[in-house]
């Protein structure tokens, strides 16, 4: 199962990146000589994009082969026959085992996908707090 990001979330993302690249391009464009600092707004911008194009491909969240993994460039991953606690904290999840803890932070996530995923967190037999 893969977690989806918000559409809005996603949106936001590539509208910021788009408008750094508008303020680029009338940045150095738009004048006979253009800044050093100008040239700044593209590496912005296409954070802001590249960000968008990550996010959309990889997903928030994946649940497979009993296996949590929160997908990032520091993503961690959970067996899920190791979860001892699960703890809902101010709309976020904190997934416990013997060693680790992993936050699921449930406003990034689309509602449908928050649902399949209560269900899955469910099935768990494990402590809710």
């Amino acid at each position: 199962m893969k977690v989806a990001y918000k559409r809005r979330h996603l949106n936001v993302n590539l509208i910021l990146g788009l408008i750094w690249l508008v303020w680029f391009s009338l940045g150095v464009f738009g004048k006979e000589e253009p800044n050093w600092t100008d040239y700044g707004w593209i590496f912005i911008s296409l954070m802001y994009l590249g960000l968008y194009v990550y996010q959309k491909s990889f997903k928030y969240l994946t649940v497979e082969n009993g296996i949590i993994n929160v997908n990032g460039p520091f993503g961690k991953k959970l067996k899920m026959t190791e979860i001892k606690q699960i703890k809902k904290f101010a709309g976020d999840y904190i997934i416990k085992t013997d060693n680790e803890e992993l936050t699921i932070n449930t406003q990034l996530i689309e509602s449908s996908a928050l649902t399949e995923l209560n269900s899955e967190l469910e099935k768990l037999n494990v402590e809710w707090v």
